[in-house]
């Protein structure tokens, strides 16, 4: 899962400004700023990419780390131009090293540079045919590779590379829509074009579109696509719409947004649960449903499903963050007090996010600090957004023993994770699931509770409450062919292991 940006000032705009711009860097500006919001999205790495319409040239910068750890104001004043994308890295393809980070760019046939969120699980047999057909060699382990060559294979065709229009791009993406297979959010820019954006088939992974206006009149000042509506409200933009399942959305130089939107009416939304349950910013709003109310929900529904239970608890206590909104809602509807008996150090990682087991086991102890007082001879229900591999769980519940709870039960808004996830989130081996190779009881030994309350599957959909979600991992109803993912699931690890 990563966050993908890009922003584009058009020409008619900018001409007011482009004195400035050859001084300043707006756009890779406006980018970083974005980026900030989109950072629980990724933490792996960050890029940014820019188009200068004065060298005609794209320039970009990138680097392991947090985004402030990448940039610097020297760095982004020297990252001028009319148009940016920006990518936040949350590693599940490829490796951690600066080969693999985004965006990535190319200069042939023509200069681009794109980022995308999301995983291709058709991956390695594309490699393959690049590598057959084309002669192709992939340099990197990532699938955004795969988009910069299929768009040059395409583009090579054409006659006049100094106007890219949108004809030429949506040949390109469609007929690379088609070829490839799995979940994606994709911004890129071209030189002597304009910022394409376009979403897989099933909108699995989100992406929406806003506008900044110059006046009272609405003359478009600029265009942002990024993964959250979030990011659109901290940088002033209106919130346009989502970009739909399968759009290609492509803004030339000269402000006019042209897209296939009308031809999409087939297309199904299948978004992935995860966003809401997870990954998402409590603040943002995904398919026109709010994440924060959605989180309440989780925790009113979890609250109805326990209470045919024999619960024992004193209080309710929330692993920080994304579940303190759900335990709010589930403390009050079980008439409990509502306790953060768990405080997190802010400047640690998000322990799903991180790369290696003993990289997670280790960040528990240093991100939650207990509150003895709010834990010695209580009976605590511990909410969670979700458990995957069940060792962090297992680590907090044995801390909250540790420092004198009496017991310790565990409510996840979420159902049991079973399946692999292929399109973006890192568990793609089945044997890392606890709930792939446990049941209820085993799970609640394993984890050393003294009891354990999973939400339900109808729980989720009512809670959520859209029609079609992308729940593979849960029901392993996957929205595309997954024939191919048991060939990622061990290239994976074997990333790991190397």
């Amino acid at each position: 899962m990563c966050g993908v940006i890009g922003i584009i000032t058009p020409a008619s705009q900018s001409e007011n400004i482009l004195s400035e711009i050859a001084d300043s860097a707006h756009c890779a500006h406006e980018v970083y700023r974005g980026l900030l919001t989109l950072q629980h999205r990724g933490q792996d790495a960050a890029g940014i990419s820019v188009y200068n319409p004065f060298t005609k040239r794209i320039n970009g910068h990138r680097n392991l780390g947090l985004v402030t750890d990448v940039f610097d104001k020297s760095i982004l004043d020297s990252l001028r131009g009319t148009m940016a994308v920006g990518h936040t890295r949350y590693a599940t393809n490829g490796t951690d090293t600066t080969l693999d980070l985004q965006p990535q760019m190319s200069g042939f046939p023509t200069g681009m540079a794109m980022a995308h969120n999301g995983n291709i699980v058709n991956y390695h047999s594309l490699v393959e045919e690049l590598q057959v057909e084309y002669g192709i060699q992939n340099l990197t382990g990532n699938d955004i590779e795969l988009f910069l060559h299929f768009f040059g294979l395409h583009f090579v065709k054409e006659k006049n590379l100094t106007d890219i229009n949108f004809k030429m791009i949506l040949n390109a993406a469609t007929k690379i829509q088609q070829k490839i297979i799995g979940a994606y959010s994709f911004v890129g820019l071209f030189s002597h074009g304009g910022l394409l954006a376009m979403r897989d088939p099933n909108g699995i992974r989100p992406l929406v579109l806003g506008m900044k206006y110059l006046d009272e009149n609405q003359k478009i000042e600029s265009y942002c696509v990024c993964s959250e509506a979030v990011t659109l409200n901290f940088l002033g933009y209106d919130l346009v719409r989502d970009v739909s399942p399968g759009e290609i959305l492509y803004i030339d130089q000269s402000g006019v947004l042209h897209t296939n939107y009308s031809q999409l009416s087939g297309k199904q939304l299948k978004p992935c649960m995860f966003e809401w349950v997870y990954f998402s910013g409590a603040e943002s709003v995904v398919a026109k449903k709010s994440i924060y109310t959605t989180r309440l929900n989780l925790g009113s529904v979890l609250a109805k499903e326990i209470t045919k239970a024999n619960l024992k608890a004193d209080i309710v206590v929330p692993v920080p963050d994304t579940s303190r909104t759900a335990a709010i809602s589930l403390a009050e509807d079980l008439g409990l007090p509502y306790r953060e008996a768990l405080i997190k150090n802010r400047y640690t990682q998000r322990s799903f996010i991180l790369s290696g087991q003993e990289n997670r086991e280790k960040a528990v102890e240093l991100k939650l600090a207990p509150v003895i007082s709010e834990i010695r001879g209580k009976n605590i229900l511990l909410v969670d957004d979700s458990v995957v591999r069940g060792t962090t769980s297992k680590k907090i519940i044995s801390l909250l023993k540790k420092y004198g709870a009496n017991s310790v039960s565990l409510a996840i808004t979420c159902p049991p994770l079973r399946y692999p996830c292929y399109y973006g989130i890192d568990f793609p081996c089945p044997n890392q699931l606890v709930a792939n190779q446990k049941n209820i009881e085993e799970i609640t030994e394993f984890l050393g509770a003294h009891q354990v309350f999973y939400l339900s599957i109808e729980g989720l959909k009512e809670a959520i409450g859209l029609p079609n979600l992308c729940m593979a991992c849960v029901d392993g109803n996957y929205p595309t062919s997954v024939k191919e993912g048991v060939e990622f699931a061990k290239k994976r690890e074997e990333q790991r292991i190397r």
